[in-house]
């Protein structure tokens, strides 16, 4: 009881956790007639999504890398990402079978996570992955911004709904390849695993 109270209070997992507590604030904000409210909730995830990168930072340098950090940050991740799309269906700005399959892939990978754990088999994070996050980031964010705004210096105004919804078809593209990459993986692993497993008497 003693080590999880340590760990519930320690520094990185007190960012995780505000940045769970980031979610009801970013929702709360978004709004399809208030261009202040919308900045102000595409600013707060973006602050949230910052935290993301401090909390692993603290952990290791602090050398409070715990078991309870290992669960609640893909947790906040996946809170953070499946609330705002969801939200974002219901405000109609982004059509609900590309959320659907956006969530599907990261449940399904996350369940071969598992799969491949209890295998004794570690899965690592791919290049394709990281960059579906990264451009998942920067859609979520245009979305949130939502109104046209003048591109400084070009005297052109852009659509920033258009543009998120642009860039989320770019990560469902990165995040079906890169969903094909771990499917893969996982079965060259579990195959390298089963020729390296000794001979059962």
């Amino acid at each position: 009881m003693g080590n999880l109270a340590s760990q519930i209070t320690n520094l990185p997992n007190l960012v995780t956790m505000g940045r769970v507590l980031f979610v009801p604030v970013v929702l709360y904000f978004m709004d399809n007639y208030s261009p202040v409210r919308s900045l102000i909730a595409a600013i707060l995830y973006l602050v949230a999504s910052i935290g993301d990168g401090i909390d692993g930072y603290l952990a290791r340098s602090r050398g409070q890398v715990s078991v309870l950090g290992k669960f609640l940050d893909p947790v906040a991740d996946k809170l953070m990402v499946t609330s705002v799309m969801v939200y974002m269906v219901a405000l109609g700005r982004v059509p609900a079978w590309l959320v659907v399959v956006l969530i599907a892939r990261d449940l399904a990978i996350t369940g071969l996570r598992s799969i491949a754990s209890s295998e004794g088999i570690v899965i690592a994070a791919s290049r394709g992955g990281k960059i579906k996050t990264a451009l998942q980031l920067v859609g979520l964010i245009l979305l949130l911004v939502h109104f046209r705004y003048p591109l400084l210096g070009l005297g052109i105004n852009i659509d920033y709904n258009s543009a998120g919804l642009v860039v989320l078809y770019l990560s469902l593209g990165a995040s079906l390849i890169s969903g094909v990459d771990y499917v893969l993986g996982f079965f060259r692993a579990l195959g390298e695993a089963k020729r390296e497993a000794p001979p059962t008497a």
